[in-house]
């Protein structure tokens, strides 16, 4: 890879700021919490919580697999699972059931603190329904014409962009409003939706993307990737979308008119690996990514400066995140390797 050392600098990173644990089983979801914990989410359906000195414990979340997880609204973990349930474990990892769904599987799960003691919400994807439960609150269940296949909200928590084939929906959290379809022929297999809420973004089953410009509806199609995109997601302040499905990661300029007419810029190419998992840093217009060898870099995107934090030879990272003050990245792999590298000043 273009930038980055030899395999025996590349853990350097690794070694004087991380931890790290062979957990076994495949990372579903890297879940930086706010007491200063991490989540890692396994395919086995166990929550494996890492503490600030590196501490683990695991919690068994579901009589199955673990399908998806996300950050609570308890600052906790959400998780859903082949066993039907929506499993919340919170800070002291009491482990509750919040709901059941008999026959179904929890395939998506999203959520959102809200502001101020209000807006809180956690949504559940079983087949082609979203239940949107707030607390305190009767469940909605917000309907579609096929199955769900992705779920993402806006940062402040009022929209939540649902993916599903033949397009995308669009809606309110805090009102019971009709949904806005967003139409494009195909299979969308993930979604996001920029930080300003002005565009909602899909990864598609054919190695392209397809975004909608929502003050218009004006549609935007992104191609020319050599693999299916299963990561995106915006820089903090919207002018990037970071992707995987290449050997590089693909920035597509959300400024000046773009992305239509532009052309991508590209960060920390060279190789033959696959570009997995992507995340943005939370303040910064920094981008870290992971590679299908098992690589971890990031770089600054106006300099393209990199640095490398894992060696190849883990497994495929299948899970990238960092914490919402960008102090932590945590990752992990299809092996089961689970590390947090700490980032905050010393």
């Amino acid at each position: 890879m273009a930038g980055v050392e030899p395999d025996g600098q590349a853990d350097a990173l690794l070694r004087e700021r991380g931890r790290a644990h062979a957990a076994g089983s495949w990372v579903i979801a890297a879940l930086p919490l706010p007491g200063g914990a991490t989540g890692f989410a396994l395919a086995d359906g166990t929550l494996c919580l890492m503490d600030a000195a590196g501490g683990v414990q695991v919690v068994e979340m579901h009589q199955g697999s673990c399908l998806a997880a996300a950050i609570d609204i308890t600052g906790g973990v959400l998780s859903g699972g082949d066993d039907g349930r929506l499993v919340a474990v919170a800070p002291d990892l009491g482990v509750t059931c919040v709901e059941r769904f008999p026959r179904k599987w929890v395939e998506h799960v999203a959520a959102h603190p809200g502001a101020k003691g209000k807006g809180a919400f956690r949504a559940a994807a079983t087949g082609k329904e979203v239940q949107l439960l707030a607390p305190g609150a009767q469940a909605r269940v917000l309907a579609h014409p096929s199955s769900v296949t992705g779920l993402a909200t806006d940062t402040k928590g009022k929209r939540l962009a649902v993916a599903h084939y033949g397009g995308a929906s669009v809606w309110w959290t805090g009102t019971a409003g009709e949904r806005r379809a967003l139409a494009w022929k195909g299979s969308h297999t993930g979604i996001v939706l920029s930080p300003d809420g002005t565009h909602v973004v899909t990864a598609m089953q054919e190695n392209a993307l397809h975004g909608w410009r929502l003050a218009d509806g004006a549609d935007m199609r992104m191609s020319g990737y050599p693999a299916k995109t299963r990561s995106l997601g915006f820089t903090a302040n919207g002018r990037w979308l970071a992707t995987g499905g290449a050997e590089s990661v693909v920035l597509w300029p959300f400024f000046g008119g773009g992305p239509m007419g532009k052309a991508p810029n590209e960060l920390m190419g060279g190789d033959a690996a696959l570009c997995t998992m992507v995340a943005c840093h939370p303040q910064q217009e920094v981008v870290a990514a992971g590679w299908d060898d098992g690589l971890v870099a990031m770089a600054e995107i106006a300099t393209e400066r990199t640095v490398p934090i894992a060696a190849p030879g883990r497994g495929a990272v299948s899970a990238l995140a960092w914490s919402a003050d960008g102090t932590r990245l945590a990752f992990g792999t299809e092996q089961g390797f689970c590390a947090v590298l700490d980032l905050a000043k010393r």
